[in-house]
């Protein structure tokens, strides 16, 4: 990418694991909360990285960046999780230039989602990005890819069907507690945690359930208590959480600690409990299926639920590929155009060189010269020429080298290289 004139680094990496060949427990190793995406990006830019997008989910973590070589980035989110190098290198992927670009498209559009057409993952990359910024760590070609996917995203979303139909991890467990759960109606249900993963189970399971015995706990109650508000379900404190599992048939564990928050010790073994666990790491410990009465399903069982509505959202790819091509063709243009960014950029500093020197001749020789208005005259003088200029080098008739070494020769310009 040196060419291009975007980073000092040579190559834009994307790298990372997810569902596709790294299971639950793995993906849990190298899973990333909040505090650990800062430490990541201050830790790159001490390294002299110069553009990095950071973004985990319970799917997959990745690293979007700059580097000389992708060790960089694998030995920085190595050293910030659980995972070991060897770990990683077993069950990860690495994308180098146009096909890391082409990744983040089909990762931000859904169409890399463990269910085709979740687009959860689109919140997770604006949030990266936001992140990126804060640290100043989102040069312009991540700015603009990160829009490039976004506009790619919205547009899939309104011009295909590809995310009609309830089928969300949210909806696919719900559909599980639905098909084996008989009366579902007079379960107690217990959901713990109400993030957005617990907050869209909450609602399937009101509107598929017909189910009033649902009780919501959360470590920060008033979280809790703006989903209860809304659908009149009762709160309990997060010290009542042993009690409320010992009376439950059916516990929904959907919080985001890196450690189990459910284990063996807090269930009455003598009641039959159905679990479903839709964090990553994994928020229920294995010891629980100890218990004779215990049933446990977690996130990865739960994503390979298909219904009509998923095998209907297949007929609907080959037209998001085909708005992906579009919005990415639109992405390339312009990343073209960063070729010529400094020589452009360098004759528009010439052009004002010798703008100020003409103003400051003829002020000297005319009594009633208006240098107000030649500065305007000037400026859109300067504007056109560049601009003139800049579309020549756009054209797919010209070759780009040579015009610019033309343009370099003829202004005698001194281009600053990275």
């Amino acid at each position: 990418m040196r060419n291009y004139n975007i980073s000092k680094h040579n190559s834009f990496y994307a790298i990372g694991l997810s569902y596709k060949k790294a299971d639950a427990e793995v993906r849990g190793k190298f899973s990333l909360d909040v505090p650990a995406i800062d430490h990541i990006l201050a830790k790159a830019k001490e390294l002299g990285i110069d553009g990095l997008l950071a973004i985990s989910t319970c799917n997959r973590t990745e690293l979007y960046g700059f580097a000389q070589h992708p060790y960089q980035l694998i030995k920085l989110l190595c050293d910030q999780t659980q995972g070991t190098v060897e770990e990683f290198q077993e069950v990860a992927y690495v994308y180098k230039n146009h096909e890391a670009i082409s990744h983040m498209f089909k990762v931000g559009t859904g169409l890399d989602s463990q269910i085709l057409g979740d687009f959860e993952i689109i919140s997770q990359i604006k949030q990266g990005f936001y992140r990126a910024k804060k640290q100043d760590m989102a040069n312009p070609f991540l700015e603009r890819l990160c829009n490039a996917v976004i506009q790619a995203s919205k547009r899939i979303k309104t011009e295909t069907e590809l995310s009609s139909g309830a089928t969300s991890v949210a909806f696919a467990s719900v559909k599980y507690i639905l098909d084996n759960v008989p009366d579902i109606s007079e379960k107690n249900i217990l959901l713990f945690g109400t993030g957005k993963i617990g907050r869209n189970t909450c609602e399937n399971l009101i509107k598929h359930s017909n189910n009033h015995h649902i009780t919501l706990i959360n470590r920060t109650r008033a979280k809790a208590e703006d989903i209860a508000g809304k659908f009149h379900l009762t709160v309990k404190d997060y010290g009542d959480l042993q009690t409320e599992i010992r009376k439950a048939d059916i516990l929904v564990v959907a919080t985001g600690a890196q450690l189990p928050t459910v284990s063996k010790a807090l269930i009455y073994p003598k009641k039959p409990l159905l679990i479903l666990d839709l964090s990553v790491p994994k928020n229920v410990a294995d010891d629980v299926l100890e218990l004779n009465n215990v049933s446990l399903v977690h996130l990865d069982q739960l994503s390979q639920i298909t219904d009509e509505a998923l095998a209907k959202r297949k007929e609907y790819v080959p037209k998001a590929e085909a708005i992906i091509e579009q919005v990415k063709k639109d992405f390339l243009k312009w990343l073209e155009t960063r070729k010529f960014a400094p020589v452009i950029n360098a004759l528009k500093e010439k052009l004002k060189t010798m703008k100020a020197e003409e103003i400051d001749f003829h002020s000297k020789k005319m009594d009633d010269f208006n240098q107000d208005q030649a500065e305007i005259i000037s400026d859109r003088i300067i504007q056109k020429i560049t601009k003139q200029f800049a579309n020549h080098l756009k054209s797919s008739e010209v070759d780009t080298e040579d015009s610019l070494e033309l343009i370099q020769k003829v202004f005698q310009l001194e281009i600053d290289s990275k």
